[in-house]
């Protein structure tokens, strides 16, 4: 429940000096390493004035990611819904397949220009940890992925990717072996390897500065947005639609928007099983005020202040926390928050696949499930522009037990009745 009003003028104008947007967000971590996150911190804010770095940076978007990604109008499926025109964002035709790639690439050039060797990094769905494997096999870094022991096996795809660009993946076998988890682990690793490691953070959470720096790199996704629906439409969207589990993707396509009070926005967050306790990860349904891994925003507690067990059947929005400036969008009532249940996110993914051709993450499939919700709600004049955070090649298993698809089942089992086919 929201505890307070906030009066807000500017919505770009934070982080203040602290880190703090509103009373979330800020830097609680051990003392060993305020050094490590001062650092950083300064090596960002030179890297922010250098030209330099920005021209590499946009480089590498351009010639090594594929940006600018497509702004996409969906006709048939804004046809069969009978509203509001859809238009998707399609971030899974990035390099690696999801938006997670522009952090990394901001990321691993910070990295390089601090002199670190190795970096480390925790991830969930597993789109985070290949694009960090990703820049570490190009920035030559040593690399080390961490992600739980559950989602290793559920995003096996991935790992075995990361595996081929020479990472390491070391599954977290404690807790409920997931991204909580993961992000804990790495953290540990980062304590006690602070000197030669660059932790790749790969959300718009954790301790000062990191929620920035992620934003920052993130929101070249809204500025696109902003210039290729002027192209086509010649005018801003009504609704942005962006799953959250972090913040990432949902913050590169709202901070363009912050200050477009006309824009409305909303974060989509994994319904699971149902709004009960441990059944899902809607940290703004039933969530609490909490600092955890090093930074003060919402989490899901049991009565003790523990971290609770999530629910999701994305991988990517299985985590009970949430950043701390997408918490404070939604206190200020700058962004609503919504939730799409497994069985939602599972039809809309079907349905954006039948009418238009397009495979989402599952993570992505939530945000469709809200669009699917609320455009037949609305004029056909009006515009809602829908973050397709990634692509769905990696849930392929998933998915496919999901939907109990017997031929693909048959196919697995072939494999494994079979093991000379596959060695």
């Amino acid at each position: 429940m929201k505890s307070i009003a906030v009066q807000v003028t500017n919505y770009q104008a934070l982080p203040d000096e602290r880190g703090h947007f509103g009373i979330y967000g800020g830097r609680y971590v051990p003392e060993m390493l305020f050094p490590a996150l001062e650092e950083l911190e300064a090596a960002y804010l030179e890297a922010k004035k250098d030209p330099a770095f920005h021209k590499e940076l946009n480089d590498l978007y351009t010639h090594y990611s594929g940006r600018p990604t497509p702004l996409y109008f969906c006709s048939n499926l804004s046809r069969q819904l009978q509203g509001a025109k859809i238009y998707v964002k399609n971030e899974g035709l990035n390099h690696t397949g999801a938006h997670k790639i522009n952090h990394c690439l901001g990321q691993a050039l910070l990295a390089k220009r601090m002199g670190k060797r190795r970096i480390i990094a925790e991830t969930g769905a597993g789109q985070h940890g290949l694009a960090s494997a990703t820049v570490a096999a190009k920035f030559g870094f040593q690399c080390v992925i961490y992600m739980g022991e559950v989602d290793v096996a559920r995003q096996r795809p991935n790992v075995f990717w990361m595996e081929r660009l020479g990472a390491e993946v070391r599954p977290v076998t404690f807790g409920n072996k997931t991204l909580t988890d993961a992000v804990n682990a790495a953290l540990k690793d980062w304590i006690e390897n602070v000197r030669d490691t660059y932790y790749l953070l790969g959300s718009a959470v954790g301790p000062h500065p990191y929620p920035t720096i992620v934003r920052d790199f993130q929101s070249v996704v809204g500025r696109e947005v902003r210039k290729q629906l002027q192209e086509q439409e010649g005018r801003l969207p009504d609704y942005i639609i962006a799953c959250v589990g972090g913040g990432s993707n949902a913050m590169g396509i709202f901070y363009e928007f912050l200050n477009e009070e006309k824009v409305h926005l909303i974060g989509v967050e994994a319904g699971g099983r149902g709004i009960r306790p441990g059944e899902h990860a809607a940290r703004f349904q039933g969530g609490r005020l909490g600092v955890v891994e090093g930074f003060k925003s919402f989490f899901l507690q049991d009565e003790d202040g523990q971290i609770m067990k999530t629910h999701s059947v994305s991988a990517g929005l299985d985590y009970a926390g949430v950043g701390p400036e997408i918490s404070y969008l939604w206190e200020s009532g700058r962004v609503q928050a919504s939730y799409a249940t497994d069985e939602e996110a599972l039809e809309a993914l079907q349905v954006l696949i039948r009418t238009e051709g397009i495979i989402p993450a599952l993570e992505s499939a939530h945000a469709v499930a809200e669009a699917i919700k609320l455009a037949p709600k609305l004029d056909r004049d009006k515009i809602i522009v829908v973050n397709l955070s990634g692509r769905g090649d990696k849930d392929i298993f998933i998915i496919a037990e999901a939907l109990k698809d017997i031929k693909w089942q048959e196919f697995l089992k072939s494999k494994v009745n079979h093991p000379e086919h596959v060695t």
